[in-house]
C-alpha cells in the first residue's frame, strides 16, 4: 500500500537511514539571546607589536588610531591594524592618549613625568615636563584650529593642569588640587569633565567656572585598584563608571553653539545644575564604558570564586592566575542586560581589572533602530588587553542572519533576509539552509511551500530539490509548486513528477489536477501512461486517476481510449465531446452509460446513429443491464423515439413496447396499437385487461374481430354511448346496430342518446318501431324534434351538394368538349420556332405538346401514320399534319382541298388562315387565337363555317 499523506508529507520510509536510536532524553535549552555585537582581533602589525611590549591605553580618532605601550611608544595605526607612525614619545608606561577632533594631533602622558603632544602630518612635537607621574591627558577638541593650543593634564600629584600658549610661551593654569590624584579627564566642547578621590567634577573653559561635582559612591574600591572612566555621549550628557557604580548626568550649561561652530554664553539667573538621569550598580567591575546607542557597553571584569562572597567594595581584584574572561556586557539605562559576550583575551588569567580599557570611534546620537546598525553609521570598540586589541562593532542584517541561522531559525532568518532586502546569494544561502534543515525535521509539505519564494526563478535549483523530493519519495508534496515558465524546467523533472504522483493513490486527485493545469508541451505522455496502464483493473485504479489517464489520452490524440474512460465515468459533458471529436463509432459499446448521463441525449443519438448502433444492439445492452439501472424506462424512451422516427425500424420489439407504454406512458398505448402491425393482439388484450385500458381493450378488441365485446366494453364499462356509436359506424354492421339497441334498452338515458346519433347512420324510425311502449325515455320529445330538425338539415345538404355535384360534371363535360374538337398542327419546323420562343410560351404550351405528341402515336395507331385523305404516310411529304383529338390526322394541303370541295372558298380561307397560325405557334394556338375560337363559337349559331374532321361526324364548331 502507498504511503499515507500526512500534514509534513508522505508517511513511511524514505532514502534516508530511518534506523533511530533508541529513546533519548530530550534537553531544553534555553532561549539564547543574540549578541549585539560582533568581535575580531586586530591584526596587521598589532601581534609584533605586542609580542615585545604590553599595551596600556588606546584612542581612537576618525582616519586612525593610537596605540600606547609599557615601553613608552606611541604606534599610529590604520584601522586595519597596520602600522602608519611610531612615536618614541616616553620612557615609561604610557597612561593616557588623546586626539584633537580634527585627528591632526595627538597627545600623551606617562609616568615619566612628562606630557607629548605629536602632530600626525608635520613634525611639530611639544613636550611638557612635569616631574611626577601623569595619569591622564584631554586636549581640546579645536586644538588644531586655534593658535591657544590647550590642553588639559593631571596625575599623582593632583594637580589638574590648563596648558595654554600665550604671547611669552605655553603656560600651565592649576584648575583644581588637594584632593588627590586626577585620575580620567575628558574634554567635551567647552565642557572638561575629571575624576580623582573624591568625585567627578565638571569644569566650563569658556568662563573660567567651575559647574558641579559629583561625588564618588561610599563603598568603591580605591581608585588606584578600580579606575574611574569617564566619556561624554553628546554635548550634554556624561557617562560615569567606578567599580561598581553607574551614573549618568546631564549637565546644564549656560552656553549654546552659533552659527560658526564658536560658543556664546547665554544669560541665565541661575548657577549651572546637573541632573543624574540614570544610576544603578553592578554585579562586577567596570573596566570601562561607551555609549551604544540608547543603551551601554561596558566592559565587565569578573572577580574570582575566592572573592565571590566577599563585597565587593572592600575586595582587592582576583589574584594573578585566577581571574576570569573579561565581558562586554549590553545593558539599558536600568541596568536591564541586552547581551553578554565573554572575551577569549590572551593571558586573562592574569590581568586585573586595570590592565584593561575601553575606547570608541566618535560616535554622536542615538541611531539605533530595529535591532541591526545601518551600514556606514555603526560605532567602534576597541578592548584593549596588555597582549590583545579586540575589536567589537555591532552586528549587521548578516551576522543578524548568520546567527540565527546557527541557532535554527531559518524563518526569522528568512524574514530578516526579506526584510532587509538582502542580496540573492545571501537570500540562496539561507533558502537552501532552510529547506535543508526541513527535509531533516521531516517537514517536507512546509519545505514545499516555500520552494517558490526560496528558489524563486533558478531553473537548476528547481530542478536538484525535484529530484532531491523524488529521492526522498516526498516528490507529491512538491508538485503543486513546481513552476512551468519562468523557469521552465527540463520534461524530465515533469515526467517524473506526474509518475510520482501517479504511483500514489492517495494524490490521484493531485495528478489529475495537475494534468489539467500543466501546458502539455513540458512533458511527454508516454512515461505516464507506462506508470498507469498497470495499474487498470487495479484496486489502485480510481475514478481521479482514471480521467487524469483520460486527459492524458485526449492530449496524446486518442480520443476513442479517452471516451471510454470518460463513459465509465459518467462525465457530464461526454456528448459534447462525442460530437467535437466525431465519436459515433465507439458509441455502440457504451449505450448504457450514455443513457444514464443523460437519457434524452441518449435516445436523440442512438436515433441519429440508428445506422452504426442497430436497435438489436441498443435493446440487448439494456436488458443486459437491468440490475444497474431502471432498463425498462431507457428502453421505453428509446423504442417510443425509434418508432415516432421509423414506423417498423423497431418492429421486433413491438410486443415489449405495449408492455412499455402500459407501465410508462399509457396515453400513447392507443396511438401506438393502432400505428403497428407487428404486436401479437392477444398479448396486448391481456396486458391491456391487467392494466385495465379499456379504450384499448376495445381497439384491440376490434381489431380481433370480437366487436359485440368490444361493444360490450363500451357500453358496460366506458358508459360511453356515443364512443359506442362511432364503433358501431366504423363497423358497418348491421346487426351490430341490432346489438346496441338491444344493450341500450336495459339504459333509457342511452336510448335517448342513440336516437340523437343516429342521424345520417342509421334510420330513427327503425329504432322508434324496436322499442318497447311501456319505456319511459328522458326529454324524448325534445329528442325526436332534434331527429327532425337534424334530419332536414341532412337532407337540405345532400340535395346542394348533389347539385353542386351535378353542375361540376356539366362544366367538365364542356371542358372535355371544348379540348376534344381541336386540331393540332405539326410540322418539320417546331423545333426551331420552340427554341425562339420566350420561357413564358414554352411554360404555357408545355402541356399541350404532351397532348399532342400522345396524339400523334394514336393517330399512327388508328390511321397507320398516313392521311385519312390521300393515305400516304407522313414522313413521305415534307408537309405540315393536322391532327384531331379523334385521332384522325390529315395532310395540310389535303384537308384544304377537301375542306374547299366541300364547303367553297370562304371555308377554305378559314382554313388556310388557321394553318398559318399553326405554323406560327407550333403545338397549339396562343391565347389571341383561344380568344377568336371562343368568338368562332359564339358565332356558331350565326351559320359561320367551321373546321372538321373529314371522317367523323364530331367536328370543330
Amino acid at each position: 500500500m502507498s504511503p499515507k499523506p500526512s500534514e509534513n508529507g508522505i508517511d513511511g520510509d524514505d532514502e534516508r537511514d530511518e534506523e533511530e536510536n533508541s529513546e533519548e532524553e530530550e534537553v531544553e535549552e534555553e532561549e539564547e539571546d543574540e549578541p549585539r555585537l560582533k568581535y575580531q582581533r586586530m591584526s596587521a602589525s598589532v601581534p609584533s607589536l605586542l609580542s615585545a611590549d604590553a599595551a596600556t591605553c588606546i584612542a581612537v580618532a576618525e582616519r586612525m588610531i593610537a596605540l600606547g605601550t609599557h615601553g613608552g611608544a606611541v604606534h599610529i595605526l590604520d584601522f586595519l591594524g597596520n602600522q602608519v607612525k611610531e612615536f618614541a614619545a616616553h620612557t615609561a608606561a604610557v597612561n593616557d592618549l588623546c586626539f584633537d577632533t580634527d585627528g591632526e594631533y595627538v597627545g600623551s602622558c606617562s609616568d615619566d613625568g612628562s606630557v607629548v603632544i605629536n602632530s600626525l602630518f608635520t613634525d611639530e612635537r611639544m613636550k611638557f615636563e612635569y616631574h611626577r607621574p601623569m595619569k591622564a591627558i584631554a586636549l581640546d577638541p579645536d586644538y588644531a584650529r586655534t593658535s591657544s593650543r590647550r590642553f588639559v593634564t593631571g596625575g599623582l600629584a593632583g594637580q589638574l593642569y590648563l596648558n595654554v600658549k600665550k604671547w611669552l610661551g605655553y603656560r600651565d593654569q592649576v584648575l583644581h588640587s588637594g584632593e588627590g590624584p586626577i585620575h580620567a579627564v575628558k574634554w567635551r566642547t567647552s565642557l572638561v569633565a575629571w575624576a580623582n578621590d573624591t568625585g567627578v567634577k565638571v569644569y566650563d573653559a569658556s568662563n573660567d567656572q567651575r559647574i558641579t561635582f559629583i561625588e564618588r559612591r561610599r563603598g568603591i574600591p580605591r581608585p588606584e585598584l578600580l579606575l574611574p572612566h569617564i566619556v561624554w555621549q553628546d554635548d550634554s550628557l556624561l557617562v560615569i563608571g567606578w567599580g561598581t557604580s553607574v551614573k549618568i548626568a546631564l549637565i546644564r550649561t549656560t552656553q549654546s553653539k552659533g552659527a560658526n561652530g564658536t560658543y556664546k554664553h547665554m544669560s541665565m539667573s541661575s548657577l549651572n545644575q546637573v541632573d543624574i538621569v540614570a544610576s544603578f550598580q553592578t554585579s562586577y567591575f567596570i573596566s570601562g564604558i561607551a555609549p551604544f546607542g540608547d543603551s551601554l557597553v561596558i566592559l565587565a571584569y569578573i572577580p574570582g570564586e575566592e572573592d565571590g562572597e566577599k563585597d565587593f567594595s572592600s575586595t582587592i581584584p582576583s589574584r594573578q592566575g585566577n581571574a576570569q574572561r573579561p565581558e562586554v556586557r549590553v545593558v539599558t539605562w536600568n541596568n536591564d542586560e541586552l547581551a553578554t559576550d565573554a572575551l577569549p583575551v590572551h593571558g586573562f588569567e592574569h590581568y586585573k581589572a586595570k590592565d584593561y580599557s575601553l575606547a570608541h570611534a566618535p560616535f554622536s546620537g542615538s541611531s539605533y533602530a530595529g535591532g541591526q546598525w545601518a551600514a556606514g553609521d555603526e560605532p567602534l570598540y576597541y578592548i584593549v588587553s596588555p597582549k590583545d586589541v579586540v575589536i567589537a562593532k555591532p552586528r549587521d542584517a548578516e551576522d543578524h542572519i548568520n546567527w540565527l541561522l546557527q541557532h535554527g531559525w531559518h524563518e526569522k532568518a528568512l524574514e530578516a533576509v526579506e526584510a532587509n532586502q538582502g542580496q540573492s546569494e545571501l537570500l540562496d544561502e539561507v533558502g537552501s539552509r532552510y529547506l535543508d534543515y526541513l527535509i531533516v525535521e521531516r517537514k517536507y509539505a512546509e519545505a514545499a511551500s516555500l520552494c517558490p519564494k526560496l528558489l524563486r526563478g533558478s531553473a537548476s535549483a528547481w530542478e536538484r530539490w525535484v529530484f532531491h523530493f523524488a529521492h526522498l519519495r516526498q516528490l507529491p508534496v512538491l508538485v503543486p509548486y513546481i513552476p512551468t515558465e519562468n523557469p521552465r524546467l527540463r520534461d524530465t523533472a515533469y515526467e517524473v513528477a506526474l509518475v510520482a504522483l501517479a504511483t500514489n493513490p492517495y494524490f490521484h486527485k493531485d495528478l489529475l489536477s495537475t494534468v489539467k493545469s500543466w501546458p502539455p508541451r513540458i512533458y511527454s505522455t508516454t512515461p505516464v501512461f507506462s506508470a498507469i496502464e498497470p495499474q487498470i483493473n487495479t484496486s489502485s485504479m480510481t475514478d481521479p486517476l482514471k480521467e487524469a489517464l483520460a486527459e492524458l489520452y485526449v492530449i496524446d490524440g486518442q480520443h476513442d481510449k479517452a471516451f471510454a474512460l470518460y463513459a465509465d465515468l459518467m462525465k457530464p459533458d461526454l456528448f459534447d465531446f462525442i460530437e467535437k471529436h466525431n465519436l459515433h463509432d465507439a458509441v455502440h459499446e457504451k449505450v448504457l452509460q450514455l443513457m444514464m448521463i443523460d437519457c434524452k441525449r441518449a435516445v436523440l443519438l442512438l436515433i441519429q446513429q440508428r445506422d452504426l448502433i442497430p436497435p438489436s444492439e441498443v435493446v440487448s445492452q439494456l436488458i443486459a443491464a437491468r440490475d444497474k439501472c431502471d432498463y425498462r424506462y431507457f428502453l421505453h424512451l428509446y423504442l417510443h423515439s425509434l418508432f415516432e422516427v421509423n414506423l417498423h425500424a423497431g418492429k421486433d420489439y413491438h410486443d415489449m413496447q405495449v408492455e412499455l407504454y402500459a407501465d410508462y406512458d399509457p396515453k400513447m398505448l392507443l396511438t401506438f396499437l393502432r400505428s403497428s402491425q407487428h404486436y401479437t393482439l392477444e398479448k396486448a388484450y391481456e396486458i391491456c385487461v391487467k392494466k385495465d385500458l379499456l379504450k384499448e381493450q376495445v381497439f384491440i378488441l376490434g381489431r380481433m374481430g370480437n366487436v359485440k365485446q368490444a361493444l360490450a366494453v363500451i357500453i358496460n364499462r366506458l358508459g360511453d354511448i356515443e364512443e359506442a356509436i362511432e364503433f358501431v359506424s366504423m363497423q358497418q354492421d348491421d346487426e351490430l346496430w341490432e346489438e346496441l339497441i338491444k344493450q341500450s334498452f336495459h339504459k333509457p338515458e342511452m336510448v335517448g342518446v342513440l336516437l340523437e346519433h343516429t342521424v345520417g347512420n342509421l334510420d330513427p324510425l327503425y329504432i322508434v318501431n324496436m322499442l318497447p311502449n311501456d319505456l319511459e325515455i328522458p326529454r324524448l320529445r325534445d329528442r325526436l324534434v332534434k331527429i327532425v330538425t337534424d334530419y332536414r338539415t341532412e337532407t337540405s345538404l345532400r340535395h346542394g351538394c348533389n347539385d353542386i355535384l351535378k353542375a361540376d360534371c356539366m362544366n367538365l363535360l364542356v371542358k372535355y368538349y371544348k379540348e376534344a374538337k381541336r386540331g393540332v398542327c405539326l410540322s418539320d419546323e417546331v423545333d426551331d420556332v420552340s427554341s425562339r420562343r420566350g420561357e413564358k410560351s414554352v411554360s404555357h404550351l408545355g402541356e399541350r405538346t404532351m397532348s399532342m405528341k400522345s396524339v400523334e402515336v394514336k393517330s399512327k395507331t388508328r390511321g397507320g401514320g398516313r392521311c385519312c385523305i390521300c393515305f400516304d404516310p407522313f414522313s413521305i411529304l415534307n408537309v405540315s399534319i393536322i391532327a384531331f383529338f379523334c385521332c384522325h390526322a390529315y395532310h395540310t394541303t389535303c384537308l384544304m382541298e377537301s375542306s374547299i370541295s366541300v364547303g367553297g372558298k370562304k371555308e377554305a380561307g378559314v382554313i388556310a388562315q388557321r394553318t398559318a397560325s399553326y405554323d406560327e405557334y407550333p403545338y397549339g394556338v396562343n391565347d389571341d387565337y383561344e380568344d377568336e375560337e371562343e368568338e368562332e363559337e359564339e358565332d356558331a349559331t350565326s351559320g359561320a363555317l367551321r373546321m372538321r374532321c373529314i371522317l367523323c361526324t364530331t367536328a370543330a364548331g
